[in-house]
């Protein structure tokens, strides 16, 4: 599936889907579909007749289609937290390490050497619509507990203790760099289809430099920078 092999966490599966050929396409075409269907419309019966399997097959790795968006978006946060982790490598200046940051967090996610086998923007935008679907749940406390979201708090982690250099008087670090990051999905989502809720037009070719713009803006000023 990948050159690059990211651990994640074995609560989310039955069998690691990266061990196999079968495991891997079911991840490949599990993100086409919940891209083209939505996750609510997405079943495991529709993903076995893509692959030409079985149900039960799909159930070996996956203890049900929650568990599979879990598993996708914790996929991405990793590999965020990854390409996060080398772009700021050696970069000092703390406002140049967080605009980086802004900049591969808005921008539009094309296949890189980690992810030939992917669709990084198709998973992007499954990230854009059904992320929050993974913890707006009845099973969250339990789902924490287990550890699945620590993708996703690493990313945060990592980025708020940027925002304490370009700030240290800064109080809530925590708080802007969550809010920062669900707010560039929201606008996403509202460019593309509740245009009157975000000044960022829908262009695939411009909406994405334009997020950057306002979320260095939102965040900068925030930070009195």
């Amino acid at each position: 599936m990948t050159n690059l092999l990211f651990r994640l966490n074995t609560s989310l599966y039955l069998r690691d889907p990266q061990t196999s050929a079968l495991g891997q396409k079911i991840v490949e075409s599990g993100i086409q579909l919940i891209d083209t269907l939505g996750f609510e419309n997405f079943t495991f019966k529709k993903l076995a007749e893509e692959i030409q399997s079985t149900e039960a097959s799909v159930y070996r790795y996956f203890e049900n289609k929650h568990r599979l968006l879990l598993y996708l978006i914790d996929w991405y946060w990793t590999w965020i937290d990854y390409k996060l982790s080398f772009a700021t490598n050696n970069i000092n200046d703390p406002g140049q390490k967080l605009s980086i940051c802004l900049k591969l967090l808005t921008e539009q996610k094309e296949v890189d050497e980690y992810t030939e086998a992917l669709d990084p923007a198709a998973l992007q935008r499954i990230v854009v619509s059904e992320f929050e679907k993974t913890y707006l749940t009845k099973q969250v406390d339990s789902d924490n507990k287990d550890g699945v979201f620590l993708p996703y708090k690493a990313v945060c982690k990592r980025i708020a203790g940027i925002v304490r250099e370009v700030n240290p008087a800064f109080p809530y670090p925590n708080a802007l760099v969550s809010t920062v990051i669900l707010s560039m999905n929201h606008q996403l989502y509202y460019a593309e289809h509740l245009p009157s809720l975000t000044d960022i037009k829908y262009n695939p070719k411009e909406h994405y430099d334009k997020l950057f713009e306002f979320m260095k803006v939102l965040t900068f000023n925030t930070l009195n920078r």
